[in-house]
């Protein structure tokens, strides 16, 4: 279980104003951290998990919980770690628009990781 302080509850607490707001760049941002975060808590599946299948589903397991695994638990640094690769390839993506010509989409994109990086602290 994830502690009050950790990265995801600010950045759920920032989302929920920023909707509020109707900040859609800020929304979009925080919603791709959270993403992040999530994604790397999730484990890689290594084949132990040996339910019985089911005919009427394709690749269900039977049984109340049967494909439930614990996810990781991600420490502070590893949370920053994640936030920061987001920021970098919010940042390189929007080098990328400025290329081809897509000024408004990199502004956002560097909008977006700015308020991450002023989340982060």
């Amino acid at each position: 279980m994830q502690s009050d302080d950790d990265l995801r509850s600010q950045f759920r607490r920032h989302l929920g104003a920023a909707v509020r707001d109707r900040d859609r760049v800020a929304v979009a941002a925080l919603r791709e951290a959270i993403a992040a975060l999530d994604n790397a808590e999730a484990i890689l599946p290594d084949g132990e998990l040996q339910a019985g299948s089911s005919e009427y589903v394709a690749g269900g397991v039977v049984g109340l919980g049967a494909a439930e695994a614990e996810r990781r638990i991600l420490d502070a640094e590893e949370q920053r770690a994640i936030v920061r690769a987001v920021i970098e390839m919010r940042l390189t993506a929007a080098s990328t628009y400025d290329e081809h010509g897509q000024g408004a989409r990199a502004s956002e994109l560097r909008s977006g990781a700015e308020i991450l990086i002023a989340t982060l602290g």
